[in-house]
């Protein structure tokens, strides 16, 4: 009875942060296992550092490295000594590397990726690459679906990527094949019928009929690509041009399996539905597919809303066109009033989301504009901007103003960004 009582007290407290497609089943499951759970995502008002207050166990599952590093760095304040951190969205080798220096020598470090998507998710049968010394989570991870410990730290998000690097191209190239057969007269269904007896069957079937619900989206699956980039990666790098262009087709929020309504291997769907406003559809080009819009604006789910009368950029070829971007929180309040400090933080790390979104990081930025209500501020906003943009610099302009359009902001700056072809 004793040994029972001592291991109530024993269960971790965990931190989960991320509550997106997937964070929510993942941390449901915790529950669930009765561990106790505090989950985190952006919005609540509630701070990232506060969140992982008293946690044995912090786990981020977000959308990208520019998301995990602003978080978990706004999370430092609350690590406790000893706590350990689970990373377990894609983010590649090189950021959990940067991670590990971020992170204090007291905090612990796995790397922990998943294989699978929302049903594997709300199942528990994810497969968990798992990257470090796991003994202190082992069982925790346990809860996700089936562990493999792939070695040391940063060999689980490498063993993702690997994957993710053969199973995305294929879904483009089945996509590309349906495109192929609806050019030449092939009936679509005996093609899939056709492809289910090859390797590809399972890869065909996903795209027989577009996925209503978004299990894996378009963006991500490009933003996994564009991490999966190496000299040499020649079908890997077709397959991320392809998912760049049906990104900004406005396609970013659809399942992955819209890819093949972008290449033309899939009967068109309705315009009102999901997210692909971006497209003209007043001419047929004779490919099943009408031509991508010149302009097509980009609003990110993953940053405030704008007020309706602009974009928060417009992308036209390979350029990006960034708007003002000022410092707003998720219920349209100013963000630290006042402080040119803490706006210059929140808008540079809203802006590196937009980046990220687009494949391009600042050092594809060709020109920075920068409103200041006060010009003797600039070397707070030197010292906030020198961590983001490293390097050569690009063209910049930074002008004073008397006043923003929204008493307290201090500070708005605009982008134009060459993007990564």
């Amino acid at each position: 009875m004793v040994e029972y009582l001592a291991s109530l007290f024993t269960v971790p407290v965990i931190a989960f942060l991320g509550q997106g497609r997937m964070g929510v089943p993942m941390a449901r499951r915790l529950v669930e296992a009765g561990h106790k759970v505090t989950t985190w995502r952006r919005g609540t008002g509630v701070a990232a550092a506060e969140a992982v207050e008293g946690a044995e166990l912090v786990i981020s599952m977000l959308s990208d490295p520019a998301a995990v590093r602003e978080v978990l760095t706004a999370a430092l304040p609350g690590l406790r000594p000893g706590a350990t951190v689970v990373e377990m969205s894609t983010i590649g080798p090189e950021a959990v590397r940067e991670l590990r220096e971020l992170l204090p020598a007291s905090v612990a470090l796995v790397d922990a990726p998943v294989l699978g998507s929302v049903g594997p998710a709300a199942d528990g049968s994810l497969v968990v690459l798992a990257g470090g010394d796991v003994s202190v989570c082992r069982e925790v991870l346990s809860v996700f679906g089936g562990v493999r410990e792939t070695g040391p730290l940063g060999s689980g998000a490498a063993m993702k990527i690997a994957v993710m690097s053969a199973i995305v191209p294929a879904q483009v190239l089945v996509a590309e094949t349906l495109a192929y057969g609806a050019a030449h007269g092939v009936d679509r269904d005996a093609l899939l019928d056709v492809l289910a007896g090859t390797p590809l069957g399972q890869v065909a079937e996903r795209l027989r009929t577009p996925a209503a619900e978004t299990r894996y989206s378009l963006g991500l699956a490009a933003k996994d690509l564009e991490l999966a980039a190496w000299e040499g990666a020649s079908m890997a790098t077709a397959a991320r041009r392809r998912l760049q262009e049906a990104r900004a087709a406005g396609l970013g929020e659809r399942d992955l399996t819209a890819v093949a309504e972008h290449v033309g291997g899939a009967p068109a769907t309705d315009s009102g539905s999901g997210s692909g406003s971006g497209t003209d559809t007043g001419t047929d080009t004779g490919t099943g597919t009408a031509p991508a819009a010149r302009a097509v604006p980009l609003n990110l789910s993953t940053i405030p809303a704008t007020n309706g009368a602009y974009s928060h950029a417009v992308r036209v070829g390979d350029m990006l066109y960034v708007s003002g971007q000022a410092a707003f929180d998720e219920q349209g309040h100013v963000v630290a009033p006042g402080s040119l400090k803490d706006q210059a933080e929140h808008i540079f790390a809203v802006t590196t989301r937009i980046l990220a979104d687009q494949g391009a990081t600042w050092q594809d930025v060709a020109f920075i504009r920068t409103y200041l209500t006060d010009m003797d501020d600039i070397l707070q906003l030197r010292d906030v901007r020198n961590r983001y943009v490293t390097g050569t610099p690009p063209a910049s302009t930074t002008v004073e103003v008397s006043k923003l359009f929204r008493p307290g902001l201090v500070m708005e700056m605009d982008l134009i960004v060459a993007l990564p072809r």
